[in-house]
Order: C-alpha cells, then sequence, then structure tokens
C-alpha cells in the first residue's frame, strides 16, 4: 500500500504543476581537531554557512578529532574522492612539498595580523597551486594560533634548553629549528602530549595558548614562555576529483563560503591568543615573555641553511618585511 501511495503523491505532484524539492548533495569535512577547537568551530559554521546560501541544498558533514583518520588518510581519501573537503596543518602538505615548510620560518611575522598578510599574499597563495599534484585543490590558508614553548621546568635562558626534549611535529624545519636551538625534538601526535608531559617522556612542546588551555597542559608544566616565534597555518583543500565534477556555481560558492570563514578564523585567533594567555595567567601559572635573542644564533643559523633549501623563503621575508 505505501508503494501505491508514493506513486499516487508522485502523480498527484506531476498533475498539479507542482516541482519536488531538490535533493540535498551532501559533502564531508574531515579534521584532526577537536570539537570544541576554533578550526571546528570554522567547519561548522562553513556547514551552516553554506546550507543557508543553497536553502539546505548544500549539506556539509563535519567530521572532526580524526573520526575519518590522520591526515595522511584523509589525504588519500581525499585524492580519491572518497572525501570532498578537509582543514589540514599545513605539515601534511609539506611533507609532500618542502616549500610549504618555509612558513614554519622562526620569526617570520610578529603577529596574527601579519600571519594573515602573509598568508593572503602572492607567495602563499602561489603555494595553494603546488597542492593539485598531490590531488588536491587548495581553497586558502587559515591559522591556529602562534606557537609558543611549554615547559617541564623553568629556563632562564635558550641555553638551559639544551638537551631537553621538546615536542614538535615531524617536519624538517622544525625538527631542524629545534635541534640548532640545542634540544632534543622529539615529534609526537597530539592525542599522546598530556601522558608524554606527566610521565617524563618530553620535557616541554611547542603549542599555542589554546591548547595549553583546553587540553590543561599547564597541569604538567612550571613555565611557559612566551615566543610568538612561529605561526601554524591549517590549509583548506578540496578533493581535486570531487571538485572537478561540482558545478562551477557551487565551486565558486563553496570557494568563497570557505574564504569567508578563514578570513574569520584570522579574526578569532587575534582575540583567541589574548583571551587564553590571560586565562593561563589568572590560574597563577608564570608566562615569561622572551624574544628572538632568547634563542641565541640559532635562527640566524636556521635561514642560513632553508634559504638555500627553499629558496620560497626569500621571497615570504620580502613580503613580511612590508
Amino acid at each position: 500500500m505505501t508503494r501505491h501511495f508514493l506513486r499516487w503523491c508522485a502523480g498527484l505532484t506531476l498533475a498539479l504543476g507542482l516541482a519536488a524539492p531538490a535533493a540535498a548533495d551532501t559533502l564531508r569535512i574531515g579534521l584532526i581537531t577537536p570539537p570544541g577547537h576554533q578550526w571546528t568551530k570554522s567547519a561548522e559554521a562553513l556547514s551552516a554557512r553554506l546550507a543557508a546560501e543553497t536553502g539546505g541544498r548544500l549539506d556539509l558533514s563535519v567530521h572532526p578529532a580524526g573520526q575519518l583518520g590522520s591526515e595522511a588518510q584523509m589525504l588519500q581519501q581525499l585524492q580519491t574522492g572518497a572525501l570532498d573537503l578537509a582543514f589540514f596543518t599545513v605539515g601534511e602538505l609539506a611533507m609532500r612539498d618542502a616549500d610549504f615548510g618555509a612558513l614554519l620560518a622562526p620569526y617570520l611575522v610578529a603577529d596574527i595580523a601579519g600571519a594573515q598578510r602573509l598568508l593572503h599574499g602572492p607567495t602563499a597563495q602561489g603555494l595553494l597551486e603546488k597542492a593539485r599534484p598531490m590531488g588536491l585543490e587548495g581553497l586558502g590558508f587559515g591559522l591556529a594560533g602562534m606557537r609558543q614553548v611549554l615547559l617541564a621546568k623553568p629556563a632562564a635562558t635558550g641555553a638551559d634548553l639544551a638537551g631537553r626534549k621538546i615536542r614538535t611535529v615531524p617536519l624538517p624545519q622544525e625538527l631542524d629549528f629545534w635541534t640548532k636551538v640545542g634540544a632534543t625534538p622529539t615529534p609526537l601526535p597530539l592525542p599522546a602530549l598530556y601522558d608524554a608531559m606527566a610521565n617524563g617522556q618530553i620535557d616541554g612542546m611547542q603549542i599555542d595558548y589554546e591548547g595549553v588551555w583546553n587540553s590543561r597542559y599547564f597541569d604538567l608544566g612550571q613555565q611557559m614562555l612566551a615566543t610568538d616565534h612561529m605561526i601554524f597555518p591549517s590549509v583548506a583543500v578540496a578533493s581535486a576529483r570531487r571538485w572537478a565534477a561540482l558545478p562551477e556555481a557551487d565551486r565558486t560558492l563553496i570557494a568563497g563560503a570557505v574564504r569567508a570563514e578563514l578570513d574569520a578564523m584570522f579574526d578569532a585567533y587575534a582575540a583567541i591568543d589574548a583571551d587564553y594567555r590571560a586565562r593561563i595567567e589568572g590560574a597563577g601559572f608564570t608566562v615569561t615573555p622572551v624574544g628572538r635573542d632568547f634563542f641565541g644564533t640559532a635562527v640566524d643559523d636556521w635561514y642560513a641553511e632553508w634559504r638555500v633549501k627553499t629558496p620560497v623563503l626569500l621571497e615570504l621575508e620580502a613580503e613580511a618585511a612590508h
């Protein structure tokens, strides 16, 4: 009876000249950040924006906290078309093209505003084209605050970091910086950080204020160095295969919506860094401002090497200086 009733309804719709509502086109976006993180909030805002701008025709399903796997696994899904969109750390692309790693240059910019100008600039935007050989369509850059340093034991000078195990991401540029500082860079995934700090597997970590507060890493440390020494960009990407299959109007709409939410992400982080630093200090935790000279010759030594290895760094430096 149900089948006949549905056929009758369909016939009535045609007879009355009524248009059936368009079926929603469901897309998926993957991230490794937890639900409370700004990247996830930005993805959720993107979903709401697309739904509003298309009357619900484009439905973006958000999958945070590595629900779809690691970034490497999600990249494979993007390449095959099994996943539509992702917000990645810049590291996932830098592992495949070292030029992306130039964005991690120490003291390249001073603050969030400088990072936004640089990542909107011609050199960084040109890097997005390098995503295409990876099977991706680069849609834009976001950010996760400025990098700081959380320590289990205080350090009065950079020399005090000698031999200490500092958690990093496994990128040559970042590993080399901490090696030049004299520390022992120790790559670990985010979910392992709390236990690693608690059991002494690491002596500190390169991190942002948001992560320190939300994961309560400061409960395990004695000092935070307010260094602002690096930016840590996110990259919004789409599956090149799925992107090519979308109507041009939808590609234009999605690209514009992504750019709008990435811009909002930059605006948010200017306040997020200040807010979470205030919370950390309000909890009685020591936050010590230090500058480039804290690291001795490590920064200059790093640039001397990486300007040769990734000449695009020279272009980024020239843009950052203006």
